[in-house]
């Protein structure tokens, strides 16, 4: 059984782990993570002003993502992590077009998001195009800036 509920502040630890451990997934060593540790925590306060929303398989939340409100449009996917155990097994695909109708149904017209540059494919494969590359804190490392026409998509 999967289900997406929206998150509430007590699984702030839990999602905190899950970004870590996602981050990790892609090779990062710990020096690295261990810089990122303040970037990768999510906040019971974060979790309160941002809509979070976390995927339970079977009675274990295994990832989740959050929406940010940028100005008035677009709406910003500012997280979508899975526990590695779960990555390319079709729960990320699952929580993105959650995401994508949720931001639809809302009346948002364009998503915008900072890639992980090694998962800039999944993203493609939704439509979304990178304009802009965005220097990060390693040297030589880009994030894609992506976007995604919202109204050129039927719910998916």
């Amino acid at each position: 059984m999967m289900l997406i509920k929206r998150a509430q502040k007590d699984d702030s630890i839990i999602l905190s782990t899950i970004t870590y451990k996602s981050k990790a997934f892609w090779g990062y060593d710990e020096a690295q993570l261990e810089k990122w540790k303040k970037e990768l925590t999510i906040t019971e306060t974060y979790i309160e002003e941002n809509a979070t929303y976390k995927l339970i398989v079977g009675e274990k939340i295994a990832g989740y993502y959050s929406l940010l409100k940028v100005e008035n449009e677009p709406v910003k996917l500012d997280n979508l992590f899975l526990l590695p155990e779960y990555i390319g097994k079709g729960f990320g695909k699952f929580l993105l077009l959650d995401c994508v109708n949720r931001a639809k149904h809302l009346g948002f017209k364009r998503m915008i998001l900072d890639s992980e540059p090694n998962a800039t494919g999944f993203y493609e494969n939704f439509g979304f195009e990178v304009y802009n590359l965005l220097e990060s804190s390693i040297k030589d490392r880009f994030l894609p800036q992506m976007e995604l026409d919202l109204d050129s998509i039927s719910d998916l």
